[in-house]
């Protein structure tokens, strides 16, 4: 066993001392009503005893949500994990999967409004239409193992880009960097353009006409749609064009990346959670790792 001061150390969890102090209080009474409804449902009716009676936890809820960051930050076995908090490895496992389902549920941090968060891509839109917010929305990537073989919808996995088994989030930020909004990651050779139009991109354009969002040259079909909401890059100049158009056309593109640029930011803080490099594990423990890891990295909106 290590001691916990040294565990909790924002070396293994990858978030201040404060941050973690503020992720205690906040999930500490949903983790507590987790753990009585699934005693309720195993006794079959209401305690028969005080609370507090009956055997204690051999992990408490610091220690939990400590582990869970250590495996977040660090993707180190649950094995490992167990080792060093002294307890058996189906004690690490439950607790990892607990604590990573409450810290997907908490959505994302909104700057300078402490206790709002957005949990919806819709919270984004009517957020950027009432504060005045140019949005910034992007795709990325995380590779993952191959299905089995002969097993259905195999190939949906293998990312025409990366050329690799992959599955594919998408994010919005705003021009700071900060993120505001990730979406469930969904197969690797799906669209970026289908994967946003999925979450209902097109009618929240109409409901929030004063939206604008920067995009890379991946999603012409929305700038179709949606002109002036909806600004993707300049398309190149014809070959046969004079010098001073292709010159002008390549200051308009650098232009919009430069305004574009704080997306991918936003998309390297994500990644420098080890988990997201490579997943390892079951695909469907995905998407609550992605929405976990989102939201605690725009937590420093609002957290020293």
């Amino acid at each position: 066993m290590v001691g916990r001061d040294v565990l909790a150390h924002q070396l293994f969890t990858g978030i201040s001392r404060q941050h973690l102090s503020c992720l205690v209080e906040e999930l500490s009474g949903p983790w507590q009503a987790v753990v009585e409804g699934r005693r309720h449902k195993a006794r079959g009716g209401g305690r028969k005893r005080e609370a507090g009676a009956g055997a204690r936890h051999r992990l408490v809820f610091v220690d939990r949500l400590v582990a869970t960051l250590i495996h977040l930050r660090h993707d180190l076995p649950h094995s490992v994990l167990a080792l060093l908090f002294g307890v058996d490895r189906s004690t690490a496992t439950r607790a990892i999967g607990e604590i990573r389902g409450l810290l997907a549920e908490r959505g994302c941090a909104v700057p300078d409004r402490p206790g709002i968060r957005l949990r919806t891509l819709a919270d984004v839109f009517a957020y950027a239409q009432a504060e005045g917010v140019e949005l910034r929305l992007d795709a990325t990537e995380v590779q993952v193992r191959r299905p089995t073989a002969g097993r259905g919808g195999r190939r949906a996995f293998v990312s025409g880009k990366k050329k690799r088994n992959t599955m594919k989030a998408t994010v919005v930020a705003d021009r700071h960097g900060r993120t505001l909004w990730a979406g469930n990651p969904r197969p690797g050779r799906m669209h970026d353009a289908t994967a946003i139009r999925g979450e209902g991109v097109d009618e929240l354009f109409r409901r929030f006409p004063e939206v604008h969002v920067l995009l890379d040259k991946g999603y012409p079909g929305l700038r179709r749609d949606h002109p002036g909401q909806a600004i993707t890059p300049p398309r190149k100049a014809n070959k046969i064009c004079p010098p001073e158009i292709h010159a002008a056309q390549e200051r308009a593109r650098h232009h919009h990346s430069s305004r574009r640029i704080p997306v991918e930011h936003a998309l390297a803080d994500h990644k420098r959670w080890k988990q997201l490099t490579r997943w390892t594990h079951r695909r469907s423990t995905l998407p609550d790792t992605y929405l976990a890891i989102a939201g605690i990295v725009s937590d420093r909106n609002t957290v020293a």
